[in-house]
Parts: C-alpha cells; sequence; structure tokens
C-alpha cells in the first residue's frame, strides 16, 4: 500500500536560510528501480517531508528521473523551480536536477555536459564506463544580496577508477572557465571517499576547492557514511557525497541529514547539507 502524500512538516535540521545565507543540500534520489520493499512510491512521502522541513536554497539532486523530479517539485513549495536533462537527451535516462528557490534565486545561464572525451556530446562516455555520466551548472543571481554564483551538480561513475579520475578533471577543468571572483558551489555524489581518493584529491587538492563538511564551524551529525543501502546510520564511514566550494566561501554549518518518515527511507543515500555565505562581490 502506497503512503499517503501528506504535508507533514518534521523539525528541520538545517531548514530554511535566511539571507545572506543559502542552505545547499545535494541529494541523491535513487531512481525509481523496484529496491523490494523501498520503491519510490513507497518513499515519496518521505522525501516531500524532508524536502518541505528543510526547505534548501538550491538542491543538486542525482539519478533522478523525469517523473520522480515532477514529484519533488510538486512537494516543493509553489515558489521552486528547476533546470536538468537526461542524460540520454532529452527526458530520457537520470537528470543531475537543480532545484532553486526562484523568490530568492534569478537563473541567468545554465548549461550541461557529459563526463567524456566529447563532453558536448549527448549521451556520450569514454572511459570504460558502461552508464553515462554529466553534470548540469545554473549561474544565478541572489535576488536578496545581488550576488552572482554557479552551482554544478554531478555524479562520477561508481565503477571505473579511470572514469571517476577523468570525470573529475574534466569537472575541474570546466570550472576553471568561470571567472576567479565568481563564487562557485558543486554538488555530487562522487561515489568515491572523501579525503581519501583520486577524485577527492582533484577538486579540494589540484582544483582548490574547499569541502564545507570539513571547513565548517558546526556539523550537526557524525562522518555518517552517505550511501547508507537502506541500513540504519554508519560513523565513521564512506563520505562519497559532497558540498565543494570556492575558497571564501564561509560555512557555518554542515549536516548529513538522517532523515526517515513513519520508519521510511527517502533513499539509500543521506542528504548532505551546508549553510553557506557567500563572499561579497
Amino acid at each position: 500500500m502506497l503512503q499517503p502524500e501528506t504535508d507533514t512538516v518534521s523539525k528541520p535540521l538545517v531548514g530554511h536560510a535566511a539571507p545572506p545565507h543559502l542552505q545547499v543540500m545535494s541529494f541523491n534520489l535513487r531512481n525509481a528501480v523496484g529496491d523490494g520493499t523501498d520503491p519510490w512510491p513507497e518513499r515519496r512521502a518521505a522525501n516531500r517531508a524532508l524536502l518541505r522541513a528543510e526547505l534548501p536554497t538550491v538542491i543538486g539532486t542525482q539519478e533522478g528521473l523525469y517523473q520522480q523530479l515532477r514529484d519533488v517539485a510538486e512537494a516543493l513549495p509553489a515558489e521552486y523551480e528547476w533546470i536538468g536533462t537526461g542524460r540520454e537527451g532529452g527526458s530520457r535516462g537520470e537528470f543531475m536536477a537543480v532545484f532553486f528557490d526562484a523568490s530568492r534565486l534569478e537563473p541567468r545561464e545554465f548549461d550541461h555536459f557529459w563526463l567524456s572525451d566529447q563532453p558536448n556530446l549527448v549521451g556520450s562516455s569514454s572511459w570504460g564506463n558502461e552508464v553515462v555520466r554529466m553534470a548540469t551548472w545554473v549561474r544565478f543571481r541572489d535576488r536578496a544580496t545581488g550576488r552572482a554564483f554557479v552551482v554544478l551538480n554531478t555524479h562520477l561513475d561508481h565503477a571505473v577508477d579511470q572514469a571517476q579520475r577523468r570525470g573529475a578533471e574534466l569537472v575541474a577543468e570546466r570550472l576553471g572557465e568561470f571567472d576567479a571572483d565568481l563564487p562557485v558551489l558543486v554538488t555530487g555524489d562522487f561515489n568515491v571517499a572523501a579525503e581519501a581518493s583520486e577524485p577527492y584529491d582533484t577538486l579540494v587538492g589540484k582544483a582548490g576547492l574547499v569541502d564545507t563538511w570539513t571547513a565548517a564551524d558546526e556539523r550537526l551529525s557524525p562522518a555518517y557514511a552517505t550511501f547508507h543501502g537502506y541500513r540504519p546510520p554508519e560513523a565513521g564511514g564512506h563520505r562519497i557525497d559532497w558540498i565543494l566550494a570556492r575558497p571564501g566561501v564561509r560555512v557555518p554549518v554542515a549536516a548529513i541529514n538522517t532523515f526517515t518518515l513513519d520508519g521510511r527511507w527517502a533513499s539509500d543515500h543521506w542528504p548532505v547539507q551546508a549553510l553557506v555565505e557567500l563572499p561579497r562581490g
């Protein structure tokens, strides 16, 4: 039996951000495959309750299929909008969607690229990965502060080391094309451990990004493994979902959100969150 779609509002872990702060979430939704006792129709109400409680300013989602993203859009308040495309083109395949509170953020520019030797070719892959991987980015203007910034959302390969490494290098290369003084936030499921992997070293070391978890003034949860596979939280496990930022971004709070609704998980990943303040332009 499907759970009823209710507007139950739970106590937030981070919650709505007032200017000049932004609340950023990275959330692998887990696509709409069967998943035994945890298919999307059974998780949808938990997703709704989670998002209604937290009301992130911007959300990078991974794995969402088109109908799932329509459900997410319906769960969020009316002022939210989203940008994305399927990794096989159009509405086909998983999206690296970017949801945002349009009453706060104005999208000014966006694009997509594929993690391959032909990044502008829809659905392309090059590095031995059987699953197509991509990224979506959006340049916003914060209506409250006037500050421009970019959010880039991606999902590295889960199986092939070369694809993970080259994907991170391509993301770093594309980030380098933005003006050096433009704040950038990166959300994603990187499928490798933070602080202990080559893609992390590429993005945080060579590209100079800041890991908002390690940079946070306060962490509202232990360092849980962010992929849980429908099991209870595991402290000290691999943190494979990250929110990264260019230097200069202040991070008062970071969290790994272990929300459930009546014992039901929203996904097989925990969403990660960061409260950030962009540097003044």
